[in-house]
Order: structure tokens, then sequence, then C-alpha cells
């Protein structure tokens, strides 16, 4: 029982990673889908235990959670499907860990925080690359500036692909703009507001603002006002999405969105084992404080589903193991800055 968890959305490509990856850290996990076509060949291959049920069956899901004592849920859209986990968890007792890098489903879950203190269970969301480097990094800044009021995180994959799942998520967004944390609310800004180059290490690369998840959770792990994050991307592509403005409502069409989803369900389920290995992900923060004083670090970690494998893994060991802190957390609010440096192959370095 120690070593068991529920592992929800198994037959996705990050589901099917972490359940491969589980026995090095000495795990068990109980493989969960609606799919029995999926998960049971992949439960046989692997000699591990599954149940079939679908999450809008509460009876099941509560019995299901009744057996373990916390669950991974990988399966998106998180938009849709984090907050019956949630709310299931809650009643059972169970620590609740996703995937997801969602604003909104960072915000949702938050809500929860009392609840989840109540019953003595932790509800933490962004497990994986979704946002365990870029909130470590957060929160090692914070320390290193304690008075700063503006924070910048970045980062950007070399050789690296989507997975059926991020991209159906990401279509999901088409057309809803982007977003900042100003002065502690969260604001609605245009996609690709701003655009700069960073300097990454071993490369210089051009990154645009984007809506990622830190712009909730950096917030809640270090309380810093003022929160930007971006992503590498061609500059050429920050160009056109200048003219973003002009096609946003097309992009929100239900017709259009489904075109895009049937296009990515004919593409490959996500990066090969090869492509994998041979990508890395590159990650920058920067913050500053009102003198203009800064301070800055740059990492250097394996391709963003590996490390997700690796950190939701190592999460659900610790708690496993009993460390945890009830309510809601980040992952560096739960296991501070150094969590990232327990995932292999991961460098980072202060930039002075």
């Amino acid at each position: 029982m120690q070593h068991e968890f529920l592992l929800y959305g198994a037959n996705g490509y990050t589901g099917e990673l972490i359940a491969r990856h589980a026995m090095q850290y000495k795990l068990l996990p109980i493989l969960a889908g609606r799919r029995k076509e999926q998960i049971a060949p992949l439960a046989a291959k692997l000699g591990l235990p599954y149940r079939i049920f679908d999450m809008n069956d509460g009876g099941a899901l509560l019995a299901a959670l009744k057996e373990v004592k916390a669950v991974i849920h990988a399966a998106g859209p998180f938009e849709y499907t984090a907050k019956p986990m949630v709310l299931a968890c809650l009643l059972t007792g169970t620590h609740y860990l996703d995937i997801n890098g969602s604003i909104e489903v960072f915000e949702m879950i938050k809500q929860y925080d009392a609840s989840a203190k109540k019953a003595g269970v932790m509800l933490l969301p962004g497990a994986g690359f979704d946002v365990v480097p870029t909130d470590c990094i957060a929160l090692q800044l914070k320390n290193l500036l304690p008075n700063a009021v503006r924070l910048q995180l970045a980062f950007a994959t070399t050789g690296g692909s989507l997975s059926h799942g991020t991209a159906t998520t990401m279509t999901e967004k088409l057309g809803e703009g982007g977003a900042e944390r100003k002065e502690g609310k969260i604001v609605k800004v245009p996609l690709g507001k701003k655009g700069m180059w960073v300097d990454f290490g071993p490369k210089q690369l051009f990154v645009m603002s984007i809506p990622w998840g830190d712009v909730s959770t950096a917030w809640f792990t270090t309380g810093i006002p003022n929160i930007e994050t971006y992503t590498g991307v061609a500059k050429k592509t920050f160009t056109l999405l200048k003219l973003q403005w002009l096609f946003n409502w097309v992009l929100r069409r239900s017709s259009i969105r489904k075109i895009i989803k049937n296009k990515i369900n004919r593409q490959p389920a996500g990066p090969s084992d090869e492509q994998r290995t041979n990508a890395r992900s590159l990650v920058w923060g920067q913050v500053i404080n009102e003198d203009g004083k800064t301070a800055m670090v740059r990492l250097s970690a394996p391709e963003g589903y590996t490390l997700t494998t690796h950190s939701a893994l190592i999460i659900v060991q610790k708690i496993l193991n009993g460390n945890f802190s009830p309510g809601y957390q980040t992952p560096a609010s739960a296991y501070g800055e150094n969590l990232v440096m327990e995932i292999p192959g991961v460098t980072r370095e202060v930039i002075e």
C-alpha cells in the first residue's frame, strides 16, 4: 500500500511514460482510464494492476481513490477533468497531483486550500514541466533578492515536440490571448505582447510572452507582484502574432478547433524515446527590485516529458513516504527551490 498510487490517464503519452518508469522509484502505479482496450494491454506489458472507469462515474472514481493514498492525474484537458478529481480526492482523503499547466486550473484548485487542509491532503497541480523547473527558479530568485518586485521566466526546448494531449490543450486556448500578473492581479494581454532575446547558456534564443502557469503559481510561491512568462519562438512567428487580433475570432470557433484536433490525432502520439533523449529544456529567470538591482538564474534539464515523468514520480514518492504539506501547494512551496535538482540530468547556475 505504501508504494501504490493511482495513475489516471495512464494510456496518454505522459501517463504511459510515468507508468514505464515507476519501478525506477520503487513505486507501484494502479493504471486507470476510460478505455480498457488501451489500459489493459499496457498493464499486461508492465505487469501492473489496472482499473477501468469514467471520471463521470462518481461511485467508481471514489472507490478507486479509496484504495490509494495519492493520485497522479494525467488525463486532460484539465479545464474539464481537474475539478471532479479534486473534489473526489477531498472526499476520500487522497493526495492530488496533476501535470497541468493552465493558469485557470491552478486558480480553481487554489480555492480548495482550506478544504484540503481540513481533509489533511495536499493538492499539488503542476507536478511536471508545467511548472516544476520554473517554480523552483522563481523561489531561488526570491531568496536571492527578497525585495524583488518583478519576475521574468522563460523556457525553450531544443529538439523536442508536443504530445497529443499538450497540443489538444493548446488548441483549446487558440484565440484566447495571453496573461501576466501586474501589481498582484492576473490581467489579460495579447499573446506575444512582448518579445526579447535571452541567453540560455548554450545559445541565445528569441522568446515571446505567453500565459504560462507561473503567472498563477509563482505568485503563490514568491509573492512577487509582477510576473511575465515567455517561451522560445521564431522571430517571424512573433511578428505574425502582432496581427492576431484580426483572426482570433476565427480561432475561437469550435469547427476550426475540431479541424486542428483531427490533424493532431493523425500525428505521432509524442516524441520518440530517441527524440526525448536528444532534446533539452532550457529555463531562464530574472528578478528586479525597485532600485533596479537584479538576480538571474538559468537551468538546463531533460526534455519536458522526460522531466515531467521524473518530477511527478519524485513528488508522489515523497507523499507516500509521509513528506507532504496539507492544503494547496506548488512544487517549490512544498519542497523548496532544490526539488528540481533531484531530477536526473539537471544543471543550474546563478548568473552574476
